[in-house]
């Protein structure tokens, strides 16, 4: 099964590049039928994963997936999924 996995560790300062590389990985995703992104923001203090789940949550994109599922063996990693 075919997974995008966008890594955030190059980007963690530059909110812009954070919105632009998730919103690419999801059109990726929508365009090409993929059911699954995983987002490694990484574990550090966890600011950046709470940027990816403000992200998430906006009003048009909630409506582009289907469920967010964090890892359970890894809090530095999330998983949105899709449904076509």
């Amino acid at each position: 099964m075919a997974r995008i996995k966008v890594d955030l560790h190059d980007v963690y300062n530059n909110s812009k590049a954070i919105d632009k590389a998730l919103n690419e990985a999801f059109e990726e995703a929508i365009s090409k039928k993929i059911r699954e992104v995983e987002i490694i923001p990484g574990k550090g203090s966890g600011q950046l994963k709470k940027k990816c789940e403000r992200f998430l949550q906006q009003p048009h994109i909630k409506p582009l997936y289907h469920r967010i599922e964090n890892d359970s063996k890894n809090f530095g990693r999330l998983f949105v999924y899709f449904r076509f």
